[in-house]
């Protein structure tokens, strides 16, 4: 196991994809921390020609950029450490993170669903009471025993347009909407 040692923050180098995952609101509450008790974990970094990549604790080494540090307590790790460690947090994220945005939709169509539920309970509230307007059963043929199948069959048959000039007619004449 590798000993703590203190490495200067000038000589690390951040890579851009790590940088994107920087969250302020954390580096504030670490440099509170690292001013109250001190650095506690080390961050690791790892050798490039005259520079170290930082492999992780970039929270870390943000704060202690804030505070006007010169020099971080860190770890030296070798490229294939780092590249494992990479892809453990990755393979953690994507876990973390398929989990957090099921979460997420399944709160979303929750949402949806209540306030569904709400415009229905209004409408039902507005109209006075929780029945619908329906049709009287005498103008439904289907609920007519009397039909005629003369009837019927002319009823049925005006009530399948051919086209939507008569679709357009059929709807006024019956009062619906389009």
């Amino acid at each position: 196991m590798p000993k703590p040692e203190s490495f200067p923050i000038d000589k690390i180098y951040v890579p851009v994809k790590r940088k994107k995952a920087l969250r302020p609101e954390l580096v504030e509450s670490i440099a509170e921390s690292i001013l109250e008790i001190g650095q506690q974990a080390p961050i690791v970094v790892r050798r490039d020609e005259d520079r170290f990549v930082l492999v992780e604790g970039l929270h870390r080494l943000e704060a202690c950029k804030a505070l006007g540090e010169k020099a971080i307590i860190g770890l030296l790790g070798s490229a294939e450490i780092a590249h494992q460690r990479t892809l453990l947090s990755h393979g953690a994220d994507a876990g973390a993170e398929h989990d957090k945005m099921a979460r997420l939709k399944k709160l979303r169509l929750e949402k949806e669903a209540a306030e569904k539920i709400t415009l229905a309970s209004r409408a039902v509230m507005e109209t006075g009471s929780a029945e619908l307007p329906r049709k009287s059963p005498e103008k439904d043929i289907r609920n007519n025993l009397k039909a005629t199948p003369s009837r019927l069959n002319r009823r049925t048959s005006a009530s399948t347009p051919k086209t939507l000039s008569e679709w357009l007619t059929q709807q006024k004449r019956d009062g619906g909407r389009y």
